[in-house]
């Protein structure tokens, strides 16, 4: 059966192996077989994260043909940290903006 396994190790820059693996295999054994784990050493850090088609999964989980096996690079900031800070820059614009509009007119 065939299956990809994929790693986007950056923005824009994706590691594609499409492999040719027997009934049966499980995620774990597509990622062995890819390589991508020696290519990329920070898959190596902690644990792994993966899913197939977009959708979380467990290693163990069994393949079909078709299935495009996904590597999950660890989150640089928790999405709500992210989304707090991103409030507070835009806070801060609309105050200088404002503080900048009533130098002008005063």
């Amino acid at each position: 059966m065939k299956v990809e396994v994929v790693y986007a190790a950056a923005a824009r820059t994706i590691d594609l192996c499409v492999l040719e693996m027997p009934p049966g295999s499980s995620v774990e054994q597509a990622i062995a077989a890819s390589g991508l784990v020696d290519r990329h050493p920070e898959l190596r850090s902690g644990p792994m994260s993966c899913g197939i088609w977009g959708r979380g999964c467990r290693a163990d989980r069994k393949l079909v043909d078709g299935d495009r096996v996904e590597l999950y690079r660890p989150l640089a900031i928790d999405p709500k940290e992210a989304r707090r800070a991103r409030g507070r820059d835009e806070k801060q614009a609309l105050a200088d903006a404002r503080a900048a509009t009533k130098k002008r007119r005063g």
